[in-house]
């Protein structure tokens, strides 16, 4: 028989445990979708380096060159605190709109667990989402415009009226809109501006920036569809209609496979043709097309009806984009 005294300390175990910052910051990370944010800290420096490399009055190897990197160093820094400020807000705006369906697909989750209280949620997103605003602004116009409209498409991504996450089509077009569209052409203008003042960061875009540009729309589209599979389950409960729900986990599995593959294909034979004037080819063909076998090989390796293999894919799909974001970069160095 279980007595009263053996079933206290399990139902209020919060009442008894101290405050802990380690814990707390330990939560704060979790919150923050640690794979988003690296994404967002690749992505910046990444659009960094190539404002430098591709400008059109980018300095030769030697001590402007130099001067140009320390400057873009400085700017690079100044940039990514208002944009991982805006990560969080994002991240945990639809992590406050989602905590019954995600005590079903991620119940580690601070909010769906308990660690942190709604109460605190909503105070994490709002100090973030205002210092967004505020840091940007003063950096200027185009990186305040970048920040903006991310965190508005965030924002009507996640909250009602509009809540376009139950829609498949405006929730993957809200996602590869800004990590593909807003994130690369924004900082990358801005990265110009900064280094070159008197420029137009707008009037002329290098292709190397515009295939990068089309790479990451294909890879978030992959991505936006593919994260739906894992919480098929929750969703279905919840009656949120994603492309799983209506088609089944293995039509949208092999989706994300060609879409990917239509990704790396693109980059492939653009280099092939010539038409990326500033990437060394050889290295951008032979890494993308190692890194398109790699794909398919582990992707053979996925049983849809263990979630747990299914989230291991997901993760290995993000590393994927974390790596274009040192491939590409790296590729346009080696071509100057």
């Amino acid at each position: 028989m279980v007595t009263r005294a053996n079933t206290r300390p399990n139902n209020r175990p919060n009442n008894k445990t101290p405050f802990s910052w380690g814990r707390w910051l330990r939560a704060l990370w979790a919150f923050s979708r640690p794979h988003t944010i690296v994404g967002t800290t690749l992505s910046v420096g990444a659009l960094g380096v190539m404002a430098l490399v591709l400008s059109e009055a980018a300095p030769e190897a030697g001590p402007g060159r130099a001067s140009g990197l320390l400057v873009l160093i400085g700017g690079m820094m100044a940039a990514l605190i208002p944009s991982l400020c805006a990560n969080v807000y994002i991240v945990g705006l639809n992590q406050l709109t989602d905590i019954a369906i995600d005590r079903i697909n991620k119940p580690q989750l601070p909010l769906a667990s308990g660690a942190f209280s709604v109460a605190m949620g909503r105070w994490i997103v709002a100090v973030l989402g205002g210092l967004a605003l505020v840091l940007a602004a003063v950096q200027g116009p185009i990186l305040w415009g970048t920040v903006a409209l991310s965190m508005a498409i965030g924002t009507v991504y996640s909250l009602p009226p509009l809540r376009l996450k139950r829609f498949p089509f405006w929730a993957a077009l809200c996602i590869f809109g800004v990590r593909g569209l807003i994130v690369n052409l924004g900082f990358f203008a801005h990265f110009r501006q900064w280094l070159t003042p008197d420029a137009a960061p707008w009037r002329t875009i290098p292709p190397e920036v515009w295939a990068l540009t089309v790479f990451v729309v294909v890879f978030a589209f992959a991505i936006a569809i593919f994260k739906d599979i894992p919480d098929l389950e929750g969703d279905r409960r919840f009656q949120v209609r994603t492309l799983t729900v209506r088609l089944g986990s293995r039509f949208v599995f092999q989706l994300s496979l060609w879409v990917l593959t239509l990704g790396y294909g693109l980059l492939i034979g653009l280099a092939l043709l010539g038409l990326l004037p500033s990437v060394q080819p050889g290295f951008l063909v032979t890494t993308h097309g190692g890194l398109l076998w790699l794909l398919w090989w582990q992707s053979r390796r996925v049983d849809l009806r263990e979630k747990s293999q299914v989230g291991r894919f997901y993760q290995f799909i993000w590393r994927l984009f974390f790596l274009e974001y040192l491939l590409f970069p790296l590729a346009c160095v080696m071509g100057q």
